[in-house]
């Protein structure tokens, strides 16, 4: 029996790069710089904010500049959340055979609220999703388990029984702390140099759809 099955956002439920891309060379035009080519930008947005300064001007945190750079892309990014961003293939065929077993499903991000609600919202996922957990809901954010314990816990699910979804490391030591099943997405924004199959996941899709055969295993 699978009491929940639990998801990632930014690069297993959702393809946010799109808007990043777009928000971090809009900062780079204003100052009259040239774009930074999109596959760059992809395999950076999994590390934050922060990452992006760098990668996109150059400088490292600490240097003057850093925080005004960093503030202004949040600020942009909120501002532009949804233009681009869409599920990934096969996500809402997956979504729907979860609903029609009745199983709930829900989000564990490290993506703060302020963003992330206003990106489920615009999707229209707010109503479907059953639990909503980010870093601002806990204390400790992932790998730690505390994320996926307070989703199944608002949700009524038992952390053994659920299933983990995400596309980096942390996601899979997450679930692997919170003794659930664990599944990497070798899809979404995995560094070259960490491949998703090193990760100790339980199963590793490459593309969304691939999880209902393994939930039907289940």
């Amino acid at each position: 029996m699978i009491s929940a099955v639990l998801f990632d956002l930014d690069g297993t439920l959702i393809d946010t790069a799109p808007d990043f891309a777009a928000v971090l060379n809009g900062m780079r035009r204003r100052r009259q710089l040239s774009d930074i080519p999109f596959e760059h930008i992809h395999a950076t947005v999994s590390d934050g904010a922060r990452a992006l300064v760098q990668l996109g001007f150059q400088l490292q945190e600490g240097d003057d500049g850093f925080e005004v750079l960093r503030q202004e892309l949040l600020d942009d990014y909120l501002q532009h959340l949804s233009v681009h961003s869409q599920l990934y293939p096969g996500v809402d065929k997956v979504l729907s055979w979860v609903e029609q077993r009745a199983i709930p499903w829900g989000v564990v991000t490290n993506k703060p609220s302020l963003y992330a609600e206003p990106l489920l919202r615009d999707l229209a996922l707010s109503q479907r999703c059953g639990s909503l957990v980010c870093p601002d809901h806990v204390t400790q954010r992932k790998p730690h388990a505390e994320p996926i314990l307070l989703a199944c816990s608002q949700i009524n699910a038992n952390p053994e029984h659920s299933i983990y979804v995400g596309d980096h490391r942390r996601d899979i030591e997450a679930g692997r702390n919170a003794g659930s099943t664990t599944v990497a997405c070798n899809y979404g924004y995995v560094h070259a140099g960490d491949p998703a199959s090193s990760w100790g996941a339980d199963y590793t899709i490459e593309q969304a759809s691939e999880l209902i055969a393994i939930l039907e295993t289940l």
